[in-house]
């Protein structure tokens, strides 16, 4: 594991694509449906929106289309408190699209995004003065799979000379890694990284069944100094060092459980930066994602500030037993 890189004060720049997002209305196939509901959908923005709500000053770094799915993008990001300033506009390509199809077995997602104002990012747009004086860059392993140009500038974010920390959600998307080997490319990026988060199920399906449990992904990611392994709906666990700690997921009514991990990551991300402890960080993630996974879209509102910090301190017999409806 590398030197610590601290965590100052300062915003946190939340970098990576958000598409408009099709979805039927009311939920249902696909192949059924007369009218669809437009919203948006970007793991990065989502987290970026999470802080913001947790009071953390956020920035969205990205690029969209000259045209009405890029403006509402902007519009809904900026409308929920996170900083835009730094969002290119591509005249010449349209922003990214993505349809939900909702069936018994889960929801597919259809990807509209191959030539999309962000699949053209480059590096310099780490270089963009919305990067100045940021206490964490947020990026995910979706960015890497959209170009070669997508890909170095990740790469280069991930530098040892960097200027802040970098956490990394590691957020496998299959359909999105057609051409390229996605377990080779997103382990040393991952390894490279301040702070990691993924699931266990994804570790497994990158890095083989081998990996059995949160001890073997910090096995096989020994880099960064905190990793984050989430377990599914039963447990997350936070590696510090040579420390482990594990707390139990919540138990939530679930509309859909789209969104639920990016939610986590901005709520363990809010713990960190507020400096508290790493149980009570990971207790922060679960309530947020709480807030995901009780709604259809990929953002919803936080639990009641009072809950939210009864259940932070509460003892963990109440813990295991909250049920979030």
């Amino acid at each position: 594991m590398r030197t610590p890189r601290p965590l100052r004060s300062g915003p946190v720049v939340c970098l990576g694509e958000t598409m408009a997002a099709l979805a039927p209305e009311p939920l249902g196939s696909l192949d059924d449906a007369d009218l669809l509901r437009v919203d948006i959908a970007g793991a990065e923005s989502n987290v970026a929106l999470y802080l913001a709500d947790h009071g953390i000053p956020a920035r969205w770094l990205s690029a969209v289309g000259d045209d009405p799915f890029g403006r509402r993008v902007r519009d809904r990001i900026a409308a929920g408190g996170v900083e835009v300033n730094g969002v290119r506009t591509d005249p010449d390509r349209p922003t990214g699209l993505l349809l939900k199809d909702p069936g018994a077995h889960g929801t597919r997602v259809h990807y509209h995004r191959g030539g999309s104002a962000a699949s053209a990012l480059t590096p310099d747009l780490l270089d963009d003065p919305a990067m100045e004086g940021a206490a964490l860059l947020h990026l995910s392993g979706i960015t890497p799979a959209l170009s070669p140009g997508c890909h170095a500038l990740v790469e280069r974010a991930l530098r040892p000379d960097r200027t802040c920390p970098v956490s990394f959600d590691v957020n496998y998307r299959p359909a999105l890694w057609t051409d390229r080997p996605a377990a080779d490319i997103l382990r040393p990026l991952a390894d490279r990284a301040d702070i990691v988060l993924v699931g266990l199920d994804e570790a497994q399906a990158l890095w083989g069944d081998g990996i059995t449990d949160a001890e073997g992904v910090r096995a096989f990611l020994s880099g960064p100094q905190v990793l984050v392994v989430k377990d599914g709906d039963r447990e997350a666990t936070a590696f510090t060092g040579s420390a482990a700690h594990s707390v139990p997921a919540l138990k939530v009514r679930v509309a859909e459980p789209v969104g639920a991990g990016d939610a986590f990551a901005a709520g363990f991300l809010s713990g960190l930066l507020r400096h508290l402890p790493v149980d009570h960080a990971l207790r922060l993630g679960h309530l947020t994602a709480a807030s995901a996974l009780r709604v259809t879209a990929d953002h919803g509102p936080l639990p009641d500030p009072g809950l939210v910090g009864a259940l932070l301190d509460a003892d963990e017999d109440t813990w295991r037993a909250t049920v979030i409806a």
